[in-house]
C-alpha cells in the first residue's frame, strides 16, 4: 500500500528524517517506534501529505504523493484519514457536528444520509446518542479520543494514520482505545500507521513493528521479530532501559 523510499527532511540544519525507507502493507497496521525526537511524528505528517521531504518518494499504491499536484494529490488524500494527538476537534463544534464536519465540507450528500452515517461512525467507537450534542470540554479524555476516531473514520479512508492516540490516557483507557482500533481495523480493513511509544501495549494491536532511529529505520518485522531483534538499541528501546526512555 505504502513504499517509502530514502525520506530525506531536516529542520533548521538538523537532519530528522535521513534517507528513511519502509514498506507498510496493505490492510495491516503498522506501528512506528522510537524515542523522543527520532522524527515518528514528523514521518507520519509526511504521509498524510501535511510535509515535503527534501528528498525521497512517498508511493501510495505505486502513485509518488511528494510530486503528484492538484487534482490527483487531492484524490490521493482523500484516501488517507488522521488520529491527531489530542484529537484536534472544534471546541465550538457538538460532538455530532465534529464527525459531520468533514462529510459537509467535503461533499453534497443529504443531510439525512450524513446524520446516518455519523451516528453509524458513533455507535461503532461505542458512543451513544447522549453524547450527540456535548462540546469537547464537555468529554473525558478518553471519550475526545472516540470522538476524533469516529471523525477519521467517516469518510471511510484506505489508510489511517494513528499520532500517539493514548498520550495522556490511564493504563485502563489506554486499553479501551487500543481495543477500538483493534475493532475498527477489524470490521473496515484499513491500512493503518500508528506512532506510539507504549510498550508493549502496541505488540497486541501490530501486524508490524519498525523503530525509527537517528533519522533511519533500523529495524522491522513482526511483533515476535522485534522482541528478539539483536540490535542492543532495539532490545534498549523495548525493554525501558534509560537511555531509551521516551520524555
Amino acid at each position: 500500500m505504502i513504499e517509502i523510499v530514502d525520506l530525506c527532511r531536516s529542520f533548521n540544519g538538523q537532519r530528522v528524517l535521513d534517507g528513511l525507507s519502509l514498506s507498510i502493507p496493505p490492510g495491516e497496521i503498522t506501528v512506528i517506534i522510537g524515542k523522543s525526537g527520532a522524527g515518528k511524528s514528523v514521518l507520519l505528517k509526511h504521509i498524510a501529505g501535511l510535509l515535503t521531504p527534501d528528498r525521497g518518494r512517498i508511493l501510495i499504491q505505486g502513485v509518488d504523493l511528494t510530486r503528484a499536484r492538484g487534482r490527483e494529490r487531492l484524490e490521493l488524500k482523500k484516501r488517507i484519514g488522521v488520529l491527531f494527538q489530542g484529537g484536534a476537534l472544534f471546541d465550538s463544534l457538538t460532538v455530532f457536528d465534529n464527525v459531520a464536519f468533514p462529510l459537509r465540507e467535503k461533499t453534497r450528500l443529504p443531510e439525512a444520509e450524513i446524520r446516518r452515517r455519523v451516528r453509524q461512525r458513533l455507535e461503532q467507537v461505542n458512543l451513544t446518542p447522549e453524547v450527540d450534542d456535548k462540546y469537547p470540554d464537555e468529554l473525558s479524555g478518553g471519550m475526545k479520543k472516540r470522538v476524533a476516531l469516529a471523525r477519521a473514520l467517516i469518510q471511510e479512508p484506505e489508510i489511517l494514520l494513528f499520532d500517539e492516540p493514548v498520550t495522556g490516557l490511564d493504563p485502563p483507557m489506554t486499553n479501551a482505545v487500543f481495543h477500538l482500533i483493534e475493532k475498527t481495523h477489524r470490521e473496515t480493513g484499513y491500512t493503518g500507521v500508528v506512532v506510539s511509544h507504549d510498550i508493549p501495549a502496541i505488540f497486541r494491536i501490530a501486524q508490524r513493528v519498525a523503530m525509527l532511529h537517528d533519522g533511519r529505520i533500523i529495524a522491522a518485522g513482526t511483533p515476535e521479530e522485534i522482541q528478539a531483534h539483536p540490535d542492543p538499541v532495539v532490545q534498549g528501546f523495548i525493554r525501558g532501559e534509560p537511555d531509551f526512555h521516551e520524555s
